[in-house]
């Protein structure tokens, strides 16, 4: 259901200051790892987000006690009783399915529907379950995912690829599991990290190996923490990449610039003046964009599939022609279409899109398709010169706190309409 929808007027340079919200992408496996042992949890810098809101409810759904003030919430796991997700609570979002490890970890049992989420591909869960069998997880696949664990314990986990969300599962499965666990092959995201740090600091014994792998010694009970989110990396690059379209100056304060190299790099390139301090990012885009030759999606610490579709927005204008190739979600193009009602020139060639640069984009009416191709549009409708409206804003709320707010505060003319 459509609850609204955004109008912006276009061709206003971006310029000021900016924190960013806690990361999305990171919480919501660490909410899932707070029903794992005892006492209390409390999450601050929680995003306030539709996605935090659907795993909130999932939690009270399983019998979690939780309270929210803000962007603190208090989490009280003590009388989980329940292994089974319905399936409407599962359907609205994807990332229900790290319920799954956390469920076998805590009850031995786990039953889920299929999970939801934005339609930008396949996403199988295969790794997924390929993961948490290895740690002795059976599985009964029907209509619902259903599985137990009673004989779940550590051991080799080995990823065919560096999936973030089995990664995430291995993790939840094996940190109560007795002995010791190696995930090799494991995905290097900082979020990964940051769910890691999260379990150490309830007292689990979790490492990472020289080539990157992750070690566990399991059976450690889990206490009570009071844990601080970091800043979301993917929101931070929407905003740079939103001053970059603008050719504005903005800066991003507290935010870790090494977790933004990737797109850091490909700004470089393209002619924006970058500077990287240990807790600070600045750029400055008065010039004309040069295109990009040739990129590709990639596993951290490649560029993120999440900034693909900001990043094809933006060189909707860029001087030359442009190649991005998705490597990881074959429908992150489904902005396409909507970028073509503003004139922009991309042609589909397999699983890249083909971007020839132009002057100017006009405003249109446009319907988000998922969370980042929203964002994109955003940043399609910022650099527009004249009023574009954009439809499907739930798709938007599931990852940006308010994307008006932020983008105001820079200069944006932006605003909620119903």
């Amino acid at each position: 259901m459509d609850l609204g929808s955004l109008e912006i007027t276009g061709g206003v340079p971006l310029h000021g200051e900016i924190c960013i919200q806690g990361s999305k992408n990171a919480v919501l496996p660490i909410l899932a790892a707070c029903i794992l042992g005892e006492g209390v949890c409390i999450i601050e810098n929680c995003p306030q987000i539709r996605d935090v809101a659907d795993t909130l409810e999932i939690m009270r759904y399983l019998g979690c006690r939780v309270q929210c003030a803000g962007k603190t919430v208090q989490i009280d796991a003590s009388r989980v009783d329940a292994f089974e997700i319905g399936g409407e609570e599962a359907g609205r979002i994807r990332s229900s399915v790290l319920f799954l490890g956390a469920l076998l970890g805590r009850m031995k049992k786990a039953v889920l529907p299929l999970p939801g989420g934005c339609a930008i591909g396949e996403r199988p869960i295969d790794q997924h379950i390929a993961a948490l069998r290895q740690l002795g997880a059976r599985f009964y696949l029907e209509e619902k995912i259903t599985a137990d664990a009673v004989n779940l314990r550590g051991g080799r986990v080995c990823l065919s690829i560096p999936s973030v969300g089995a990664t995430e599962n291995a993790i939840l499965a094996s940190v109560l599991a007795p002995a010791e666990t190696l995930i090799e092959h494991a995905a290097r995201e900082p979020e990964v990290d940051e769910l890691c740090g999260f379990l150490v600091k309830r007292g689990a014994q979790i490492s990472r190996t020289a080539e990157g792998d992750i070690r566990i010694l399991g059976g450690n009970k889990l206490g009570p923490a009071r844990y601080r989110m970091k800043p979301d990396r993917i929101v931070a690059g929407t905003c740079l990449l939103a001053a970059v379209a603008t050719r504005g100056t903005v800066a991003i304060r507290d935010f870790p610039c090494r977790e933004l190299e990737a797109l850091t790099e490909v700004l470089r390139d393209m002619g924006v003046s970058v500077v990287c301090g240990e807790n600070r990012i600045e750029i400055s885009a008065g010039r004309p964009l040069c295109a990009v030759p040739y990129l590709e999606t990639a596993p951290y610490p490649g560029f993120p599939t999440d900034l693909q579709s900001p990043l094809t927005a933006v060189l909707c204008r860029a001087r030359g022609e442009s190649r991005i190739c998705e490597t990881i979600f074959e429908n992150r193009f489904r902005i396409v279409p909507e970028l073509q009602k503003m004139g922009a020139k991309i042609r589909i060639d397999g699983r890249c899109a083909v971007i020839k640069g132009l002057p100017a984009l006009t405003p249109a009416k446009l319907a988000a398709p998922d969370l980042r191709g929203g964002a994109a549009l955003v940043i399609a409708a910022l650099q527009a010169n004249g009023t574009s409206v954009i439809r499907n804003t739930e798709y938007i709320e599931r990852g940006y706190e308010d994307i008006c707010r932020d983008l105001r505060l820079l200069g944006a003319k932006i605003r909620q309409v119903v």
